[in-house]
């Protein structure tokens, strides 16, 4: 009908549930007059007698109360399409699939998700632990939402940011003779009995050449598969190593100490996103939660480093 508008709905339906002009104008923060000129309005351009006055209160006619029971409908459905789009800024049954590799499942993520699920109760969160290089051949498929891993180059078909920077540490058990020093160099090693990750790892490679280079021998009592069961068994003392300081951070606390090393070993944590995944506002806001909380991880290291 021509000159109806929306506000027209809005004031007809605030007049019936307040019973009066007053009432009405403060449900919608407007003026009594015009609230009273726009009804007034609105039943000349529906044509109809919509209320009559009775002892100073407004009483629907019984057109008023047919038109107002098709407005409610309207009401009911406008309210669940706002419902709707406040569940969705609220992620309510949002899903998130991160793939990443297991040391952050372990020790990055519990941290981090941990606050952005109490603020999104109703998230849900994937978390698939998995090796590279079938990790990042994953997100080049797009086969998940975002990704956590330790390499420096972007994988096909991804986006790639460096979410932490830092340097691989020493782990000690608590009261060994090394842990008075503040800075541990390649020679303090030698002869020390040393837990390694396993031959395939990159890591381990790259100290074992740094060692192999300067001539300087460890005693190799262990060799494991994870960061995390190498500071595990540094904390039983069978012996020191050097990991990477996210992982040496979840065990600083519970009978690891923590050195710097005398050479950079720089340790990378890249987030992965796929392109061709459709845009998701959910993807967006836990990207930024964690550029936002991976700071606190320095701040944790520092403290045991200083």
């Amino acid at each position: 009908m021509a000159g109806v508008s929306l506000r027209h709905i809005e004031i007809f339906h605030a007049v019936v549930t307040a019973g009066n002009l007053t009432e009405a104008a403060a449900l919608l923060h407007t003026s009594q007059p015009t609230v009273s000129r726009e009804l007034a309005r609105f039943e000349k351009l529906v044509g109809l007698r919509l209320f009559e006055r009775i002892r100073g209160r407004l009483q629907p006619t019984v057109q008023g109360l047919h038109l107002f029971e098709e407005v409610q409908r309207s009401w009911y459905g406008l309210d669940r399409i706002l419902s709707a789009a406040e569940g969705l800024r609220q992620f309510r049954q949002g899903e998130l699939s991160i793939a990443c590799l297991p040391v952050f499942a372990q020790s990055l993520l519990p941290l981090l998700c941990q606050p952005f699920m109490q603020r999104y109760p109703d998230l849900s969160l994937n978390i698939i632990p998995q090796e590279s290089p079938l990790l990042e051949e994953w997100l080049s498929a797009q086969r998940y939402d975002m990704g956590l891993t330790e390499t420096t180059h972007t994988p096909a078909g991804t986006e790639r940011c460096a979410l932490f920077t830092g340097d691989e540490v020493c782990v000690l058990p608590q009261g060994h003779p090394l842990a008075g020093r503040d800075c541990l160099t390649p020679q303090d090693f030698a002869s020390q009995n040393y837990i390694s990750l396993s031959r395939s790892d990159s890591y381990r490679q790259l100290l074992d050449a740094m060692f192999h280079e300067r001539g300087i021998q460890r005693r190799m009592v262990m060799e494991t598969h994870s960061a995390a069961s190498v500071c595990a068994m540094v904390r039983a003392g069978v012996g020191v190593s050097i990991v990477n300081p996210l992982t040496a951070l979840d065990y600083a606390n519970g009978g690891v100490v923590i050195r710097r090393f005398s050479i950079a070993v720089p340790f990378t944590v890249s987030l992965i996103r796929p392109r061709h995944r459709p845009a998701s506002a959910l993807v967006d806001a836990f990207s930024q939660h964690l550029h936002q909380q991976i700071g606190l991880f320095n701040q944790r290291l520092q403290r045991h480093l200083n």
